[in-house]
């Protein structure tokens, strides 16, 4: 059964594309919805890039995204919380 591995320190996710984040250039993040609502969590290549994909998050659903390095997040909502992780065996 594999385990998270903290990498990064929790933080809101920024709600605009100009301030999106690459969690420290992770490859995996871990997103939790803690704000009443859903809300949309979108993926872009870049700050301000073309966006690669979105996903809605329910209020209290926790995601593990994977994705490029490079690729930055943000999301509807500040609510909604994201670290960098790994996984361990």
């Amino acid at each position: 059964m594999a385990r998270t591995l903290c990498k990064g320190a929790e933080a809101a996710c920024p709600t605009t594309t100009g301030a999106a984040t690459s969690f420290s250039e992770a490859t995996v993040v871990r997103l939790v919805n803690t704000h009443n609502g859903n809300h949309l969590v979108t993926v872009v290549e870049t700050q301000s890039g073309t966006v690669v994909g979105s996903f809605t998050m329910p209020t209290g659903a926790v995601e593990y995204l994977e994705k490029n390095p490079t690729q930055c997040v943000f999301a509807a909502n500040a609510g909604v919380l994201g670290s960098k992780v790994g996984f361990t065996a």
